[in-house]
């Protein structure tokens, strides 16, 4: 986590990149120099391994979003080669920003192993595949991000509690998370955020919060109950074609984002001293003793 710092800021770049790697460059460069995360994040999938057939060839449920003909198209579209990332990794270290991805199979978290990120994550749709969170464990030296969106506590409970019996667990990093593209601030439930961090704080690396909720002042919200990490999905443009814009921040709600919790986080303090020395001059200047009341 890039020497531990935390809060740590991550744009999701995800998908909205629309399958163009100029597009993608320019979001890689714009994240690190004006928004200021401290990482981006891509997602590697393999349709025909991660699809069923039928899946694979029905239409998109969204015909105005679709990138192809059916929504196994869609996503080989949207989809870069392990080649493509190699680049997309080299862009981040040119830029001085650190490189992830979510993995959503076996044969996709097999080649980002390949490229040594500092960390995976392991979205919500496919936390219950332990296969895959076992090949990570194995076979794979960095720190493991899990979104616990649409996950039952007992599930919570079994995935963490796996990583435990490998001895992966401190390099475990779990996130609260709904599932839903884009959230209202009723169903973000926050407060998730305690819960998680009271059951699994010990044993886990940190709690992050992953939303999809329209605005920052959630993200504020989850730093001050704990969270450590902070994803968003970043978008050039939040009325571009694709499901996930909508629920994206664009550059400078982004960098908004990343100035705020951090400042926030600086200010989640007690006073090292009764009176602080920048109170001590307006003290002598303005404080009324008893005796002049």
């Amino acid at each position: 986590m890039q020497g531990n710092r935390f809060p740590t800021v991550i744009a999701e770049i995800g998908c909205n990149h629309k399958g163009e790697m100029k597009i993608a460059r320019e979001m890689i460069k714009i994240a690190a120099q004006f928004c200021k995360a401290d990482f981006v994040k891509f997602q590697k999938r393999n349709p025909k391994e991660l699809l069923t057939e039928v899946e694979y060839n029905a239409p998109h449920p969204n015909e105005y979003h679709s990138y192809g003909d059916s929504y196994g198209e869609h996503r080989e579209f949207l989809e870069f080669s392990i080649d493509q990332h190699k680049q997309l990794k080299d862009w981040c270290e040119e830029w001085k920003i650190g490189y992830s991805a979510s993995v959503w199979d076996i044969t996709s978290a097999t080649e980002m192993i390949s490229l040594e990120p500092e960390h995976v994550k392991v979205p919500s749709a496919t936390n219950l595949n332990f296969k895959l969170l076992g090949l990570l464990c194995d076979s794979y030296g960095g720190d493991i991000h899990i979104s616990f969106g649409m996950t039952s506590r007992k599930e919570e409970e079994d995935i963490v509690g796996f990583l435990k019996k490998r001895g992966r667990n401190k390099d475990l990093v779990i996130y609260s998370c709904t599932s839903g593209y884009p959230v209202a601030f009723e169903d973000i439930c926050l407060l998730e955020i305690s819960r998680i961090r009271e059951t699994f704080g010990n044993d886990v690396k940190a709690i992050g919060f992953s939303g999809h909720h329209l605005g920052i002042a959630a993200d504020v919200g989850a730093i001050t109950l704990g969270a450590e990490v902070v994803e968003r999905h970043f978008t050039l443009d939040r009325t571009w074609k694709g499901t996930d814009h909508s629920a994206s921040l664009e550059p400078d709600g982004m960098r908004r984002l990343a100035r705020d919790v951090r400042n926030v986080k600086k200010a989640l303090t007690c006073k090292s001293e009764e009176i602080l020395p920048v109170e001590k001059v307006q003290r002598e200047k303005l404080k009324r003793s008893r005796e002049e009341n």
